[in-house]
């Protein structure tokens, strides 16, 4: 299944310069606690369980997986082209590094969505925090796309709990 994203193209991070400032704001989507690299392992985990539940459910799962870690992919190019390592840390600028302990350990179905729902709305609530102090438009532009992913992703998780929920 290919990842499910929108039918739009990503902005280009070929013409980013260095910009430190833009590129610690976009760290915090990167792989930290509440990142993309948290969201990808919580769907690839939970696509273990849909597995065993239903697989259509489950190939949805590592859909969502698959457009995370291109999410992965853009932030981490954008934010070296931004002049900022793109590290696994807990925190941006700090050398506590990445652990999984905010993945959700969940196995019944409900829980499951009910955290990939709350991860979703975080993770576009903390997007669209980042649009507010972002200065720079071309990084503006690529968080405004992954923003149409995470939306997507948001409301096909919701059509499956609703299904779960009856």
């Amino acid at each position: 299944m290919k990842p499910l994203i929108c039918d739009l193209p990503y902005p280009s991070t070929d013409t980013l310069t260095k910009d430190i400032r833009s590129g610690n704001i976009i760290s915090f989507a990167y792989a930290t606690l509440k990142g993309e690299l948290t969201a990808t392992l919580q769907y690839v985990y939970h696509h273990f369980f849909f597995g065993q539940i239903d697989e259509t459910d489950s190939e949805i799962l590592m859909a969502i997986a698959k457009a995370e870690m291109m999410h992965i992919d853009i932030l981490g190019k954008a934010m070296l082209k931004l002049g900022v390592n793109p590290r696994y840390v807990q925190c941006p600028n700090t050398n506590a590094f990445y652990n999984t302990s905010t993945v959700s350990q969940a196995t019944s179905a409900q829980k499951m969505l009910m955290d990939d729902i709350q991860g979703e709305m975080t993770a576009i609530a903390d997007y669209q925090k980042m649009l507010f102090v972002l200065k720079n438009e071309q990084v503006e532009a690529i968080i405004q796309r992954i923003i149409l992913d995470e939306q997507l992703h948001l409301e096909k998780l919701k059509e499956m709990l609703a299904k779960y929920a009856k």
